[in-house]
């Protein structure tokens, strides 16, 4: 408060008082005042601007050559595993012969279209053909042979590249009495494929005889 300011304050804020009043209590009266006048004007609070969230980017990793799939039972081992080898085939590996809805689904989700089946030995499955348009292994060699340095122990090696738009790859593995692979039929099929069901046959063959 300058010089011109506080006059007009003592003027007209000020009350009369006695000119007997010291000049002490006439002091107190004045910092009393103005102690009133600074407690009810108070500037106002800036707004308080909360922060705008952060924008999270997720980070995306390079794909991997191979990929490894496998499926389990809770607090079990993997029954399979597949690997997508370096030549685009795809590599399955059994621990069990179980599970064929999930080797489907696995299959699928690395873009091939499959029915799978286990025929235990003594079984077969019925009808067959289970597919009225079925292609030779000539025409889509589905199934390949392992290279000399891929070792295949209880498992196979199919080529999805084969299996194209609208058509399914039609597996059916006869598994021995010991839980393993003993052989492998697989075929493509243009069109819809038969549901197995397992009959009794003495070889234990698969696919059509």
């Amino acid at each position: 408060m300058d010089a011109n300011e506080r006059a007009e304050w003592d003027e007209n804020v000020l009350p009369e008082v006695d000119p007997v009043l010291s000049e002490r209590r006439r002091q107190k009266l004045k910092e009393f005042v103005m102690a009133e006048i600074h407690h009810t004007v108070r500037p106002a609070r800036p707004r308080l601007r909360l922060p705008r969230p952060a924008i999270l980017i997720p980070v995306m990793t390079a794909a991997a050559a191979l990929v490894v799939a496998a499926t389990q039972i809770i607090g079990g081992t993997p029954a399979y595993a597949i690997t997508k080898l370096g030549d685009g085939t795809i590599h399955v590996t059994f621990t069990e012969a179980r599970d064929p809805e999930g080797l489907r689904e696995d299959l699928s989700r690395m873009g091939v279209n499959a029915v799978v089946d286990f025929v235990p030995s003594g079984k077969r499955c019925s009808p067959q053909p289970r597919s009225t348009s079925l292609l030779s292994a000539q025409e889509a060699p589905l199934a390949v042979p392992p290279a000399p340095q891929t070792q295949v122990e209880n498992g196979f090696i199919i080529d999805p590249r084969v299996v194209g738009r609208g058509q399914t790859a039609v597996i059916e593995l006869n598994v021995s009495d010991d839980d393993r692979i003993a052989s492998i039929w697989a075929r493509i099929s243009n069109g819809p494929v038969a549901a197995c069901e397992l009959v009794d046959n003495e070889e234990g063959s698969v696919g059509p005889s």
